[in-house]
């Protein structure tokens, strides 16, 4: 019986090109990422109920192999060089460096321990096996008809905004982000295909490779968080990580994959490190967490004291939009950047039923500690709490509020100084 994940292109498409830079300059680096589920409270059943199905589905996983006619879609992306598609044709996930459990809170634990190059792989693949399997066993029948009610008024809605959109407009340009928590593959293909059909100057590409390649869509993706918390833990000091992180990606795409994410260690650290000279080898920047329209301000304040024309540059959003709140942002934006848009659970799982929170995050890298300090309150994540500290002194970040730190404690997975996710 096929499983879940039909073939190892179903995954975003910044898990390859973070891939690529990970196997030509840091190959060796060892890593660990840890599952977690921010809402197990509001799940129907708890999530160790699908272990032994999730299983079998990573070993059908561990099975896959890139085909012929896969390898040959990646070489035809100009970003991906033809040594990275060779180590793609040997490249098979190995069961070994994942594996599931249940701890004593009867919580669902999957632990990812092993070589980055395979590590960072699995995190995509998980995660939609994960909802799949959840949901496949909720009221799937109702959830498609409410599911197509939802998409049907996504459709129009689009439809009106492509239509309100004034000529000299910079475009409004909205992308699938949604494969690591969709309600299925099946659902996912169908969404972008409605949306696209009713916008297709609006709708212009998807995260997910596998459904580029078979829908002919521009992949659109650059690098996430774990690219950069990586080289809080690679042989360069801490506080020139971020610096180190984007020259990296530089020498590796010389101009390709230009959208730079932000939030690591928040807006105002990023921005002390992104001098002149990235601002202008970047086509721009990614939002994930905190205000967006702060962000962005502070963005445009940025490249004005380094007169950069803004215009000439892109702003990405990407944390928890639907519809409307892109929409907003757009003209709120449009007349300073050009403006794109991310969006996930929104597209790919409203189906009336509660979606599940699910993250798989790096948490230690050459066996130290990295950490996440996020713009959004709560959304902190570290797995020791004096290498946060430090790290909030280097980069002269506030402390955590004493809210923040009691989600610390509401949130710690396993046993003191185990992984801490916090949202």
């Amino acid at each position: 019986m096929a499983g879940i994940i039909q073939s190892l292109l179903d995954t975003d498409l910044y898990k390859f090109t973070m891939l690529q830079v990970v196997l030509h300059q840091f190959p060796q680096t060892h890593s660990v990422y840890l599952f977690r589920c921010r809402n197990t409270k509001d799940t129907v059943y708890p999530l160790r109920e699908i272990k032994d199905e999730l299983d079998a589905e990573l070993d059908h996983l561990c099975q896959l192999k890139f085909t012929e006619q896969e390898l040959n879609y990646l070489r035809g992306l100009r970003f991906i060089k033809s040594d990275f598609v060779d180590y793609l044709e040997l490249f098979q996930l190995k069961r070994r460096f994942i594996e599931t459990s249940v701890d004593e809170q009867g919580e669902l634990v999957i632990r990812i321990e092993g070589p980055m190059v395979q590590a960072m792989f699995f995190e995509i693949f998980v995660l939609a096996i994960v909802n799949e399997l959840y949901f496949s066993r909720l009221n799937v029948e109702e959830a498609l008809i409410e599911g197509e009610k939802r998409l049907q008024a996504k459709a129009k809605q689009i439809a009106d905004y492509a239509t309100q959109q004034k000529i000299g407009d910079t475009p409004f340009l909205v992308a699938d982000f949604g494969t690591r928590r969709r309600y299925s593959l099946a659902w996912q293909r169908h969404v972008i295909q409605t949306l696209r059909t009713a916008a297709p100057n609006v709708i212009r590409g998807t995260s997910n490779v596998y459904l580029a390649m078979q829908l002919g869509l521009a992949p659109i993706g650059t690098m996430a968080h774990e690219f950069l918390q990586a080289f809080q833990a690679l042989n360069v000091k801490l506080r020139d990580f971020q610096k180190a992180a984007l020259e990296a990606w530089v020498q590796e795409y010389r101009g390709d994959l230009g959208i730079a994410l932000t939030d690591v260690v928040g807006m105002d650290a990023f921005l002390r490190d992104f001098d002149l000279y990235f601002a202008k080898l970047f086509d721009g920047l990614r939002h994930d967490s905190g205000d967006p329209y702060v962000w962005g301000d502070k963005a445009h304040q940025h490249y004005k004291n380094l007169k950069i024309d803004s215009r000439t540059k892109m702003l990405t959003f990407s944390d928890g939009l639907n519809l409307e709140k892109a929409w907003q942002l757009y003209q709120y934006f449009k007349d300073r950047f050009q403006v794109s848009f991310g969006i996930g659970t929104n597209f790919t799982n409203d189906m009336g039923q509660t979606p599940l929170n699910i993250v798989l995050k790096l948490v230690e890298c050459n066996g130290q500690s990295v950490a996440k300090i996020s713009d959004s309150p709560g959304k902190t994540m570290t797995d020791n709490d004096t290498f946060l500290a430090y790290l909030r002194q280097v980069f002269q970040i506030e402390t955590a509020t004493e809210q923040d730190n009691q989600h610390i404690e509401d949130q710690v997975i396993g046993q003191p100084n185990s992984t801490q996710v916090i949202h």
